[in-house]
């Protein structure tokens, strides 16, 4: 690890990017005062900071750190985890965005377990609805907060200074400035926090961009340089080194499963207006946009410099962001966009755990006929306890931790999708329908990942689960199933739907 000394603009871009959203959080937490306050930031938030707040809490590190290394591994089959954003900000607005934001206006929902529970009347349905959020919450903290640790370790060159106990101090560094916010202004400090930290995320990807191009030579450089090497067979094939069957799971689980993440579609139950969302898909899909550029840019450009010679061939592929910013960009732009990378990290952390907590506090104790009091004291001390929970998972089990991050995005997809995309569109859904679809979704999605780690299984079902996201796609395809299945062979429950529910359900039909 580099000392401190050696790399002053990542330590200077580090301390600004923590500095900052500590003085959110001090400014946030004077308003936030109330339950409302803390899971929903008053429901009194405008288009721009809702739409910054949900491309954040999208693009974890994966985007800036994880990306960038599945495409040199993989070849160009990644970039069908980046095309379906040409029209997932429309599926998101359109299937979901203004009903949430309507049933706010008739229910007390706070919580994606509170629009499922209003919608299907049903406590099975809310209470799977609510375990499946805490089981990819859990997976997500884990790998976020590690990644957090990892990466300040990098930018305060901590490893110089502590040794072995390195990465623990760093992580405690991050989580302490993390805790902070979260805890004092809720999702009131989270979106404004996630407003600044979108805004470096887009300048860092843009000027990155660029700089990659320049590089290696534009893009008929880059490809020149690739395709002239023998080690980077495959990488421009249509569907890259991965089997059609694996791209085609990219592009449908994260297509269609965005419509099951609760950590971007609970940020439309905190819009001031619902006819604010008329410009969202816009808002939102262009900022997704500009911030994928880092994605392509230092993805291409890292297998062409490895296929020239001008940079050693990657052992860990998680390193081809650091690796180009650290040796091939300006000091000033690699703080800028390693604080980005940083920024990203904290910005779904946050989220997740506001959801997190509102799910322990406000959610599961109303499964039991129990109601909390003092939800805003709960909720802050709920965040404290994921937080520190999940990081003792991190350091402890990082197998487990591996595991849960792997395929927390695919869970949230199986088993929330169908029900939420589906069921406030369809008034036919019944809750029986989306119990079943939601427990199909956990169970199908769960039993797969674990299956594809297990050893010694028969030559034909290890092919058959060797391709990457199988698993996922094979769970959101299964509980849509379901679900349809369940709604069609039913009884059409729509006209047990209450009049303002059932408008809502139906609207535009």
């Amino acid at each position: 690890m580099v000392p401190l000394v050696e790399q002053p603009w990542l330590a200077v871009a580090t301390v600004l990017s923590l500095v900052t959203v500590l003085a959110i959080g001090v400014w946030s937490g004077s308003r936030t005062r109330t339950p409302k306050d803390f899971f929903v930031a008053g429901r009194a938030i405008g288009l721009w900071v809702t739409a910054m707040a949900t491309m954040t809490a999208a693009f974890s590190g994966f985007v800036f750190l994880g990306g960038p290394g599945l495409t040199y591994r993989i070849g160009i089959a990644s970039l069908f985890i980046v095309v379906p954003v040409g029209f997932t900000s429309g599926l998101l607005c359109w299937l979901l965005a203004k009903r949430l934001r309507m049933l706010a206006e008739v229910g007390d929902v706070f919580t994606i377990p509170d629009a499922l529970s209003y919608r299907f009347g049903s406590r099975l349905t809310t209470g799977l609805g609510s375990l499946a959020i805490l089981i990819g919450t859990l997976g997500y903290l884990g790998a976020q907060l590690l990644a957090l640790g990892i990466l300040v370790e990098t930018m305060l060159g901590t490893r110089h200074l502590f040794g072995e106990q390195s990465l623990l101090v760093a992580m405690a560094i991050g989580l302490g400035v993390l805790l902070f916010y979260s805890v004092i202004g809720g999702m009131m400090a989270g979106v404004y926090t996630d407003l600044i930290q979108g805004a470096v995320m887009l300048v860092g990807s843009l000027l990155v961009f660029g700089q990659s191009l320049r590089v290696g030579g534009g893009l008929r450089g880059i490809t020149s340089s690739i395709l002239a090497s023998d080690g980077m067979e495959g990488f421009f094939e249509p569907f890259g080194r991965v089997p059609f069957s694996a791209a085609l799971g990219f592009f449908f689980v994260f297509g269609v499963g965005v419509l099951g993440q609760p950590q971007m579609v609970h940020k439309f139950l905190m819009l001031k207006r619902v006819d604010q969302l008329r410009w969202m898909p816009l808002v939102l899909g262009g900022s997704q946009v500009v911030c994928l550029l880092i994605w392509v840019g230092i993805g291409l450009v890292v297998p062409a410099l490895v296929a020239e010679g001008r940079l050693a061939a990657l052992d860990n592929p998680d390193a081809a962001t650091l690796q180009f910013l650290l040796g091939f960009v300006p000091d000033a732009l690699a703080g800028l966009v390693i604080a980005a990378a940083l920024a990203a990290i904290m910005s779904t952390a946050d989220s997740f755990l506001n959801i997190g907590a509102a799910v322990l506090v406000r959610d599961l104790p109303r499964l039991f006929g129990r109601s909390l009091d003092r939800q805003l004291a709960a909720g802050r001390v709920a965040t404290v306890a994921l937080a520190l929970f999940a990081a003792a998972l991190a350091l402890g089990y990082g197998d487990l931790i591996a595991l849960l991050g792997t395929f927390a995005f695919g869970t949230l997809a199986a088993a929330l999708a169908p029900a939420l995309a589906v069921g406030l569109s369809w008034s036919r859904v019944s809750g029986v329908a989306a119990s079943v679809s939601i427990a199909t979704g956990l169970a199908v999605n769960l039993g797969l990942e674990v299956l594809t780690r297990v050893e010694g299984l028969p030559p034909a079902m290890a092919h058959l689960l060797s391709g990457f996201s199988i698993p996922s796609a094979v769970a959101l395809a299964t509980s849509f199933s379901v679900l349809f299945l369940l709604t069609w062979l039913g009884r059409d429950v729509s006209r047990d739907l209450p009049g303002e529910l059932r408008e809502i359900v139906e609207l535009g039909s």
